[in-house]
Order: C-alpha cells, then sequence, then structure tokens
C-alpha cells in the first residue's frame, strides 16, 4: 500500500493557515459586534450633526451648483498631477536606491542605505516644510507645485526602495547561481534575471503605495497649493460649511483609494501574483 508525501508547505502557508470552525465562529461574533459599535457610533454623530443643525440646507446645497464641483475638480486634478509626478519620481529614485543598496560596493551600499532610512523616517510633512522654509533661504526658488510634489516623491522613494528589494529578495537564489555559473556579469545577471521577476512580484505592492503618497497631498495647504483638500478648504471659508464639506470630500477620497486598491488586485491577479487581504 503506496502513500502519499505530504504536500510541501509554504512559509506562508504555515503563518496565514486557513481558520478552523471555532476560529470562523469567533470571527463571526467579533464582526457582528464591531458592525453593531460602528453602527450605534455613525447614529451617535449623526444625532449630534443633526441637533447642532448641521444638516440644515444651507450646508448642502451648494453641493448643486455645477460651479462647486468645477471647482473640486480643479482641485482633484491639482491632486492627479502632484501624485503621478511624485510616484513617478519615487519609482526612479526608489529603483535606484535599491540598486545602491544591493550593490558591491560597500561605499555605495553603505550611503544608500543611510539616504533610505532617511527618507523612511521622516515624515512628509517634515520635508514639506523643509522645501518651503529653508530652501529658498539659499535663492532656490520652487513653485509650490514642486515644494509639495519633491518632499512626497523623496518620503515614498524610501519606502519603495524597500518594497523592490523585497522583491530582489524573493528571486530565487539558484537562479542567480546559475546566471553567474553561465559566465554572464553581476550586473548583467541583475538587470536580466533579476530586476524583470523582482518587480512583477511587487508590481501590486508598488500600485498600493500611491494610496501613501494621494494621502500625503492632503498637506499641500502648507504650500498653499490647489489640490482637492486646498479647495474644499476654499469651500468651508466661503460656505461656512466645515462638517459637509469635509464629509463629502473624505468619500471623494475613499473612492479614490478603494480605486487604486482595486486596481492592485486586478494587476496581481493578472500577473499571477498572490496577495494576502
Amino acid at each position: 500500500m503506496s502513500t502519499s508525501a505530504p504536500a510541501s508547505r509554504s512559509v506562508r502557508d504555515a503563518l496565514y493557515e486557513a481558520p478552523g470552525p471555532r476560529t470562523r465562529r469567533g470571527v463571526r461574533i467579533a464582526t457582528a459586534i464591531s458592525l453593531i459599535l460602528v453602527v450605534a457610533a455613525l447614529a451617535a454623530i449623526g444625532y449630534r450633526f443633526y441637533i447642532t443643525g448641521q444638516f440644515a440646507p444651507r450646508y448642502w446645497t451648494f453641493f448643486a451648483k455645477a460651479t462647486t464641483w468645477k471647482f473640486l475638480l480643479q482641485g482633484f486634478a491639482g491632486t492627479v498631477r502632484v501624485a503621478l509626478t511624485a510616484g513617478a519620481i519615487a519609482l526612479a529614485l526608489g529603483l535606484l536606491l535599491m540598486l545602491g543598496r544591493i550593490s558591491h560596493v560597500k561605499a555605495l551600499s553603505t550611503v544608500c542605505r543611510i539616504v533610505t532610512d532617511f527618507f523612511r523616517s521622516l515624515p512628509s510633512l517634515l520635508l514639506i516644510y523643509f522645501f518651503f522654509l529653508i530652501v529658498p533661504q539659499y535663492g532656490i526658488k520652487m513653485s509650490s507645485f514642486w515644494m509639495l510634489t519633491l518632499p512626497v516623491a523623496l518620503a515614498a522613494s524610501g519606502v519603495l526602495a524597500e518594497v523592490f528589494r523585497a522583491g530582489v529578495n524573493a528571486v530565487p537564489k539558484g537562479q542567480v547561481e546559475a546566471a553567474l555559473s553561465l559566465g554572464m556579469s553581476p550586473l548583467r545577471t541583475t538587470l536580466k534575471i533579476v530586476l524583470p521577476q523582482a518587480i512583477r512580484f511587487v508590481i501590486p505592492s508598488l500600485i498600493s503605495q500611491l494610496v501613501v503618497v494621494v494621502k500625503d497631498t492632503t498637506v499641500a495647504y502648507v504650500v498653499s497649493y490647489p489640490d482637492l483638500m486646498q479647495n474644499a478648504r476654499v469651500l468651508i471659508t466661503n460656505y461656512d460649511a466645515l462638517v459637509s464639506v469635509y464629509f463629502t470630500i473624505a468619500i471623494i477620497y475613499i473612492l479614490i483609494n478603494y480605486a487604486i486598491n482595486q486596481a492592485s488586485i486586478y494587476v496581481s491577479h493578472r500577473l499571477g501574483v498572490k496577495i494576502i487581504r
């Protein structure tokens, strides 16, 4: 009587084993309790808004005007410009930092590691203040667009460098050893064998990182750049409608980030890359 060998289990399978009946029951109970608490909290918030008059028509009727949405659309376009430009710069710089980090040149590797850790550790708001208050003192004039875009890109580049490095580490070492044994140089091995696979592994994470970039653009008020949040602040000033405007803007940001996350999931499925949700 032959017995089949047990299927090999990966580290991911061991760490994220499917829950048993008791665990699933506990999850359902916790989910139900959480939903009840969330609904109760929303009801309490809604009641407070009601008794303070926040549902009065004057706080909401201006959203029926085409000019309001045109103004918000202009801010949305500003947000998109910053997010896409910062994302592109962060991708390029993050890739360069990763290549330097894995370099066999010790001095270059050390410098790239320090730069990566530096940008990862600093909040983007602090970098924005640096470009807004310090850089002009040295005679460097920048538009509000670049005073916002560059700090956001630099902050994201440190994170993306580590994302790229994780992708490189995910490439089987045997492939690298095989390429080197065939006479390929380390640089050619990295460019031809390692990078294409590493980038494929981390594309979903790169797309998801765009969510962080979008959220970082919300501090555009520091440099008075007309993004979605800055234009929302103008509406609040004009109509004295803080709750209604922030509620609407929050919904818009949720939809934007949800769309980015769905794009990440779609790309993951197209590439056959498994992601844990």
